[in-house]
């Protein structure tokens, strides 16, 4: 019996998931915002309580790679880095980005997304501004567009839009809803980066033993982090 526990904190949600032979079993989430340091570990000892898991049975974990919040994801992955030590199991890194288009594209009758055209996917992180983190994947997963921090304009995947049906979604994609107007947008809501929505691929990874070294994996943080610095504590 493999179980694996996979860990989701690259936005403003605070996922964690069980899983079970490939089968999804629980799940706890909030949308709180920045409590990930709090809940993240919270969440994972309530899972297993409510569940009847001991820690010795943990089998992996996976966590959320990026891109996303550079805080989310350094706590997402100091989490999971701590319970593969803990528990002597391997680590487990799927894409933020590509977690989500595996969702929707598994859920596409669910989602309304039409059937008739050719259609590519373009998952969207929020990066501040009129900037998303995002890529652009077929219906296989087959990358079209790699990762990049984009600014949208009415220029964004122009070309792309003339010949192809591309699904928006996730916490970057409602700022894009007024700058693309191309009939062959398509905008989904609600979309969020979830710790459920990463089992096809954490499952796929496992069976594979595609694994990352504990000790030395990084997330994929994209831009490099920018601190600022409140005006209340700056000194004239």
């Amino acid at each position: 019996m493999a179980v694996i526990i996979i860990i989701e904190t690259s936005t403003e949600i605070c996922s964690v998931a069980l899983m079970r032979d490939g089968q999804f079993i629980d799940l706890i989430e909030s949308s709180e915002g920045q409590n990930h340091a709090r809940l993240t570990t919270v969440f994972t000892e309530q899972l297993l309580g409510r569940n009847n898991i001991d820690s010795k049975e943990i089998s992996a974990v996976a966590v959320s790679k990026g891109p996303g919040s550079y805080t989310g994801l350094r706590i997402g992955v100091s989490t999971a880095k701590g319970f593969c030590f803990a528990a002597q199991v391997p680590l487990i890194a799927i894409g933020t980005l590509e977690a989500m288009t595996k969702h929707v594209s598994l859920n596409q009758t669910q989602y309304g997304i039409p059937n008739h055209k050719p259609t590519l996917y373009c998952p969207m992180i929020d990066a501040r501004r009129m900037e998303v983190f995002s890529m652009l994947l077929d219906e296989t997963g087959k990358i079209i567009k790699p990762i990049s921090a984009d600014i949208i304009d009415h220029t964004f995947l122009a070309n792309e839009l003339n010949d192809y049906q591309i699904v928006f979604f996730g916490n970057g994609s409602e700022k894009c809803r007024k700058v693309l107007l191309s009939e062959n947008a398509v905008f989904l809501n609600n979309i969020s980066a979830s710790a459920k929505h990463m089992c096809e691929l954490v499952w796929l990874a496992y069976i594979k033993n595609q694994f990352e070294d504990v000790a030395y994996f990084e997330p994929f943080y994209l831009k490099d982090f920018v601190a600022t610095v409140s005006k209340k504590n700056m000194l004239g």
